[in-house]
């Protein structure tokens, strides 16, 4: 006679309990140290084993070499128990049972010492159904019942139980069962029934169970059937109603070679599923190549796919027509692709760009020879660009121009035009600075930041070893500025006329000049600016 797998498979001891093991431990320690509480509450996923565990509870606490985590299965308690017989194990459905004469039921029951077994076991299976009044009337008995009775209250929706239930419970919450423990479970069936089958197919079957086993048992009964005893892949597929993985690769490799075409005619066929299964099949197969390392594309790329399907999901919850979703997701994916091409060659055009500048100027600084003047003023051909390497400190260099960009345009422009690469000798990084004004204020404010970029780029390039800034002084502004400054000294009149002519920022700087100060003490320059009404 068939017996379904989820029963013929159902686990008989803690042992056998499925991708619970915190749960069973617990509860394997209180049968065997006897520390047994008067009340339990299971609760999670359907089909992750409460009511299972219910039962095998109430069978350790009934079996004759008892309360033992192992009962022996042999004793007329513990065959009783695994037949639904026993006369001390009561079992109801709160959902079918629910109202307050049910429960006042089971109280009457609880006055009555057990019959066969050592302890009286109520089972409430889907006791979030129950009515305010039946909780009500179950407070007083489940807080202080009988030493003979044992309840263990079973829910998928603990929220809906009243606080006054939950805190006279020992609470058990049971997990989702990891996919990778139920394919383990599905294989050791399948060897025992002697059932050939297919890795990928049962992958299939266990993402379609949801994490719940009861669930992923029953469709692999039905999968057995529909396979004739042989599960492969596209018969899987074709029973749950979803991808073939084959199709799937093929779309994926179309999208690779970026074949508009062929991508349209994989969706045609697509459109023949709902359209927020595709999307989430595809990502399933974009997760597990993540997972096996077999991706075709770089991550960067998956994650706008992630993106795209997520913004799909959003406009299917709007209602918004599938067939259009699906072609408007596909094409998106296409020009993902692209966008990817488009940075590559923003980047190489920096290069380029950067690349070119320091090979014009080595090409500058190279002797040209006569007859190739000669020669080229005679075809009036343009000069050729000689393309030279570029040394890497300077290449490091523009990657800290980029970076600077990145994090803030403005001081980026700054950095650029007014900091001049010198050399990077011995882990010194020298520049020179020819910053003024809100420019020189920037980069003062910004200089822990920059050094942060400075140690990131070029501490690979020194060994991993810190690296230190030295501001080389300009040699043209020093000079012009100290022959100003030595004009001043010699002609103060020429200071006020400067004065007469700025603004309050330029006198202030003038008067700042070491020089200057120097001068004033001699000239008194300070009080003819003050007699000309500049500086009060």
């Amino acid at each position: 006679m068939f017996t379904a797998l989820a029963i013929k498979y159902r686990p008989s001891v803690f042992s056998e309990l499925i991708g619970q093991d915190s749960i069973s431990q617990t509860l394997s320690l209180a049968l065997d140290s006897g520390r047994l509480g008067h009340a339990y509450l299971f609760s999670g996923l359907r089909g992750s084993g409460k009511t299972s565990s219910a039962r095998i509870f109430a069978k350790s606490l009934n079996c004759d070499q008892g309360p033992t985590s192992t009962p022996c299965n042999e004793c007329a308690n513990c065959k009783a128990a695994a037949n639904g017989r026993h006369l001390d194990i009561i079992e109801m459905d709160a959902a079918s049972s629910r109202k307050i004469d049910d429960i006042r039921g089971i109280i009457e029951q609880t006055k009555y010492a057990p019959t066969m077994g050592r302890f009286k076991v109520f089972i409430i299976d889907e006791v979030h159904m129950l009515t305010r009044e039946s909780y009500n009337a179950l407070l007083k008995t489940l807080e202080e019942p009988p030493s003979y009775v044992k309840f263990i209250l079973a829910t998928t929706d603990v929220l809906k139980i009243p606080p006054t239930i939950l805190s006279r419970s020992q609470h058990f919450r049971f997990k989702k069962i990891p996919p990778r423990i139920v394919l383990n479970h599905l294989i050791n069936i399948l060897n025992k029934e002697n059932i050939p089958y297919k890795q990928d197919a049962l992958e299939m079957i266990v993402r379609s169970g949801g994490g719940s086993l009861r669930d992923t048992l029953t469709l692999l009964d039905q999968a057995i059937i529909y396979s004739k005893n042989s599960i492969e892949a596209a018969s899987v597929a074709q029973m749950l109603g979803i991808l073939d993985p084959i199709l799937l690769d093929s779309l994926f490799e179309a999208l690779q070679k970026e074949d508009k075409e062929n991508v349209f005619k994989i969706a045609e066929e697509l459109e023949s599923y709902e359209c927020e299964m595709v999307l989430e099949e595809i990502a399933n197969h974009l997760n597990e190549s993540l997972r096996n390392g077999n991706n075709l594309f770089p991550l960067v790329t998956i994650d706008r796919f992630f993106r795209i399907i997520t913004d799909s999901k959003q406009l299917l919850y709007l209602n918004a027509n599938s067939s259009f979703v699906l072609t408007l997701s596909l094409l998106k994916m296409l020009e993902a692709l692209k966008t990817m091409n488009i940075e590559e060659m923003i980047k190489n055009l920096e290069h380029e760009i950067f690349g070119k500048t320091n090979a014009i100027k080595a090409a500058n600084s190279l002797p040209t020879p006569a007859s190739y003047q000669e020669s080229s003023s005679k075809n009036a051909k343009p000069t050729p660009i000689i393309t030279l390497p570029v040394s890497e400190p300077e290449n490091l260099f523009a990657q800290l121009k980029t970076k600077i960009y990145d994090r803030n345009f403005e001081l980026g422009e700054c950095f650029e035009k007014h900091i001049q690469f010198i050399s990077f000798i011995d882990g010194v990084l020298s520049w020179q600075s020819s910053a003024t004004g809100q420019c020189k204020e920037r980069l003062k404010n910004s200089y822990s930041m920059i050094k942060h970029f400075v140690q990131e780029i070029y501490s690979k390039a020194n060994n991993g070893q810190e690296v230190r800034i030295q501001l080389e002084q300009n040699d043209s502004s020093h000079t012009e500025s100290t022959a100003q400054q030595e004009e001043f000294v010699s002609h103060p009149e020429k200071l006020i006329q400067k004065i007469d002519s700025s603004q309050q920022k330029e006198i202030d700087r003038l008067l700042n000049i070491p020089i200057v100060q120097a001068a004033n003490q001699f000239l008194n320059i300070k009080d003819i600016v003050i007699k000309k009404g500049k500086l009060e």
